[in-house]
């Protein structure tokens, strides 16, 4: 164990090591990131599908409203509400 080659061996590998454990850390946070950005653009575009299918739900529901109320004042009259 006193033998210097033993120690340049031993701080290569350890450098190696340390090398490499910081390229996986940084090539995952970057890829954890990436499809974190995905994640959010398909949240966001599902967010708009569903604001329009609702504002296509709400324009129905007018329109029933308006029906009804037609029917309603064909039925009793116009002097009942």
């Amino acid at each position: 164990m006193n033998e210097p080659q033993v120690w340049t061996v031993i701080g290569v590998f350890a450098t190696a090591l340390f090398a490499m454990l910081g390229i996986t850390v940084t090539l995952f946070s970057r890829m954890l990131k990436s499809e974190i950005g995905s994640v959010r653009a398909e949240i966001g575009s599902l967010r708009n599908e569903m604001n329009s299918r609702f504002d296509a739900v709400n324009a129905k529901i007018d329109h029933i409203d308006r029906d009804v109320q037609f029917l309603m004042r064909r039925e009793f009259g116009e002097n009942h509400s």
